[in-house]
């Protein structure tokens, strides 16, 4: 339960950072107006003499003030060393001190609240710093630190919060209680210092629970942004955090000791409270000894000097010390590592830390480790005398590692060793060669699946996982042709694809201009396929020359279906008639609506099989494509649905009568994702002089081919000639599921002859069911990125949502459109077959075939 009351307590503070930091500031402003109506006197002020200043100081209790002051600026430099290697030598450090600035001032705000004297605050303030404890920042910050997206820096606060809460709230009661026992001593100074004390670690408390986790969530978020969206906190053992303060835990031993320590020292408080006797004559001699109005005239003001140019000069040092001659840590950049800066400086991190001798020669024997050393450094001193040996490309640095690796004769270390290397902060998996995390990997200690989060770099985790696979290949030397190098990785992982092992590059080609509703769209196709595109290309010049095409979307829906089951038949139709029922569709939809901004159930089609009973759910999904936002407002749906009729049972939250990703009448009729038409008009002559052949030619064959023939094949949606084509190449290109190249090719394709004459072809594709989005899914990769902003379509509309995904749909059916009037004009003309045989045919198997003729004497 206190977990739980944690977490959502971390949730809440860092999904509203802002609302969190104004109300902190709120609250102390608040209580400073309350404190200057009430006209308190007890601060000192510039126009009054302060009584603390008219105290005669010993020499003795000048240098123990001095030290401390000392000891407490050393204490916050050194936390804030330790929060600078979190990965920020600036935004977390002020995020620090401005939250040590902020709990100062709450405390004293508070404890002028409570109308209790600041004379000596002075002396107080080197223990205040040195209560501070910003480690516990700092273990906090980490489990933000550890996070990809910015969805992941609130959900790892609130386990952070989950699992230190806890204990920051014990230490807090401990520390207070055990500083207040100061508070009894008599002794009016000692009282007063301890009194701050107490309120002050209550105010650190206050402060780090809230403040600091909402200004690490802000600067995340505002860094993210500034870098358009990009994780900019790349550190390797950030991604064990959570797992490791688990296991980790306070000792229940020691957190037990804690609980009774606090419960006897409350017993104290509350019997020496009560039989305390009356503050009048508790202290009211220490106060007048205290604040003894005569002065020493022979204080040594030189002393005091000497005390603030100390404590001025080493602040001013260490504060100069920090920002100029820190040097950076190898995690401390704000930026992500690329793949090429880590191919280039690993050997050099690698010396510094790895205990095993330096990848050799293979005619090369393993050398000592002194040997090794020495061999090293003459490698970097050659590498600063030759400037080409910098210049090496990433991939040749990939393959001598791998080469270097695969030749090596040098064994790993063993298994508890390397993970405790491995878990080692100041160490981590830099300081583990490929075969020692391979054996980590072997022995489950590091799960398969997670090299790339686990690793420095998630390229290393790539190259790794190549390696482990090309020994249980048929031929080893399979993946040699697979690029792996140089590509982001940040942004597949966890999100497109897993256990990645490389990259597949297929020639993205460009189609247009392509005139359409007045606009000029130059169209990217990923495909592999020959004329594909210069035949696209041939359509589009010929709609752009006929005046433009223009096309409409009839209607925007995505759609999930769902399988449920009642107990009988009759209890299905039953069922079916309240969906079917204006009540029904508006409870499903309230609770529909809720899961989104933008999901707003259309639409329920419903229908039964025997006790089964299969809902299909309609909605908008602005610029999404909008699987993921129909199945969290289906799952929604379904469990409103289960409390009218507590004896359904949900089969699954996809029945296939959605249908995604197959064959389908259903989509045919009824439409899903977006419904679109496009239609042109192409004069006789472009028909002649760009097409090469003739409108009567051509509606006879779309008659005969794609009307007749598709029906004797008994097709569902292919009334075309090549939809799916020109769908995959732009799906791919654009960052789109080719997988629903299956329901959004359904095109049929109509030419009649038109104009006065009736030689002009008037041409038109209907594509009921396009199933893309512009957000979300692969289309947040760059390269697919690039091609949305080729179009004007990438990301969500700002002004109207939903008009980027529907502007592509439109963009795609004309795209067909154009691909459909190039190659029917080829067939009716009876290009086809040269024009593959031109740009179609595979030069290099010819050559290779002819080559072995040559060589084969039969």
């Amino acid at each position: 339960m206190l977990t739980r009351l944690f977490r959502l307590h971390g949730l809440f503070v860092a999904s509203h950072p802002l609302e969190v930091i104004v109300g902190t500031i709120a609250v102390t402003i608040c209580l400073m107006s309350m404190n200057a109506i009430a006209g308190g006197d007890q601060l000192c002020d510039w126009k009054y003499h302060c009584p603390k200043a008219q105290e005669k100081i010993l020499s003795s209790d000048i240098i123990i003030l001095t030290v401390t002051r000392c000891t407490a600026i050393i204490y916050i430099y050194v936390q804030f060393k330790n929060l600078r290697q979190l990965g920020s030598k600036y935004m977390l450090g002020i995020a620090g001190l401005f939250t040590v600035f902020s709990s100062l001032v709450f405390s004293i705000v508070v404890i002028h609240f409570l109308g209790k004297e600041l004379t000596g605050l002075n002396e107080a303030l080197p223990f205040f710093l040195l209560l501070i404890d910003l480690s516990k920042a700092c273990t906090l910050a980490k489990f933000a630190l550890s996070s990809n997206s910015q969805e992941e820096v609130r959900e790892n606060i609130a386990q952070g919060m989950a699992i230190l809460g806890p204990t920051f709230t014990l230490d807090a009661v401990v520390e207070c209680l055990v500083i207040g026992v100061g508070t009894m001593s008599g002794v009016r100074q000692l009282e007063l210092v301890c009194c701050f004390g107490c309120i002050s670690v209550l105010a650190n408390y206050f402060v780090f629970m809230t403040f600091f986790p909402a200004c690490v969530s802000l600067v995340l978020e505002l860094s993210r942004e500034s870098r358009e969206g990009r994780p900019v906190w790349q550190l390797s053992h950030f991604a064990r955090v959570l797992k490791e303060e688990e296991d980790n835990k306070p000792n229940p031993v020691t957190q037990r000791v804690k609980i009774i320590m606090s419960l006897v020292l409350a017993l104290v408080h509350a019997h020496t409270r009560l039989l305390a006797e009356t503050p009048s004559n508790n202290s009211s001699g220490s106060a007048v000894d205290l604040h003894s109005p005569n002065m020493d005239a022979h204080t040594p003001m030189t002393s005091l000097d000497m005390e603030q140019v100390i404590t001025l000069s080493l602040a001013l040092l260490l504060a100069v010390k920090y920002v100029f001659f820190e040097q950076a840590e190898t995690e401390s950049s704000l930026s992500i590592k690329t793949p090429q800066t880590y191919l280039s400086n690993r050997r050099a991190g690698d010396e510094c830390c790895r205990r095993i001798p330096r990848m050799v020669n293979a005619n090369t024997s393993p050398a000592p480790l002194s040997a090794t050393d020495t061999r090293g450094k003459d490698h970097e001193q050659q590498a600063v005398a030759c400037p080409a040996a910098q210049r090496r490309t990433a991939e040749e640095d990939s393959e001598e590692r791998e080469t270097q690796i695969s030749k090596t004769s040098v064994q790993p270390r063993p298994l508890n060793e390397c993970l405790s290397v491995l878990r080692d902060p100041q160490q981590g998996p830099r300081c583990l060669s490929d075969a020692e995390v391979i054996a980590l990997v072997e022995n489950k200690s590091i799960l398969g699946y997670r090299l790339e989060a686990e690793l420095e770099t998630p390229e290393r985790g790539v190259a790794i996982r190549r390696e482990m696979l090309s020994c249980k290949l048929p031929r080893p030397s399979a993946l040699e042709n697979l690029p792996y190098t140089g590509y982001d990785y940040s942004k597949v992982m966890g999100t497109n694809c897993e256990n990645v092992i490389g990259y597949v590059p297929v020639p993205v080609g460009v189609a247009g201009p392509l005139l359409l509703d007045g606009k000029e769209f130059y169209v990217p196709m990923a495909t592999t396929e020959g004329c594909l595109v210069a035949s696209t290309n041939r359509g589009c010049r010929a709609i752009t020359l006929s005046g433009g095409a223009s096309a409409r979307v009839l209607a925007d829906g995505m759609t999930r279906g769902p399988v449920v089951q009642l107990p009988s038949a009759c209890k299905a139709a039953e069922v079916k008639s309240w969906l079917e029922s204006s009540d029904g569709f508006s409870a499903l939809k309230h609770a529909f609506n809720r899961t989104s901004r933008f999901a707003r159930l259309d639409r329920l089609q419903v229908c039964l099989a025997g006790r089964n009973l299969y809902i299909r759910f309609q909605s908008q999904t602005g610029d999404a494509m909008g699987m993921n936002m129909l199945s969290k407002g289906t799952e929604e749906a379904l469990r409103r649905l289960h409390e009218q009729f507590p004896e359904l049972r949900v089969l699954a939250v996809s029945g296939n009568y959605c249908t995604d990703k197959k064959p389908a009448a259903v989509n045919w009729i009824q439409g899903r994702g977006k419904s679109t038409v496009c239609e042109a008009t192409i004069p006789a002559k472009v028909v002649r002089e760009v097409l090469k052949t003739s409108t009567a030619a051509l509606v006879e064959l779309n008659i005969s081919k794609n009307l007749v023939g598709s029906a004797m094949a008994g097709s569902i949606g292919g009334f075309n000639a090549q939809a799916a084509n020109i769908v995959a190449a732009i799906y791919i290109a654009c960052g789109q599921d080719p997988g629903q190249t299956v329901g959004s090719s359904n095109c049929i394709t109509l030419m009649e002859a038109d104009g006065p004459d009736g030689e002009d072809l008037c041409i038109s594709c209907t594509m009921p069911s396009i199933e893309l989005g512009t957000i979300g899914g692969g289309t947040n990769l760059p390269p697919q990125q690039a091609c949305l902003q080729m179009l004007g379509v990438q990301g969500a509309s700002a002004d109207c949502p939903g008009e980027n995904s529907r502007t592509l749909a439109q963009v795609v059916c004309a795209a067909v459109m154009a691909g459909e009037l190039s190659l029917m004009a080829a067939l009716a003309a009876g290009h086809l077959v040269k024009s593959h045989m031109t740009l179609n045919r595979s030069k290099v198997n010819l050559t290779e075939m002819s080559g072995s003729k040559m060589k084969d004497p039969s």
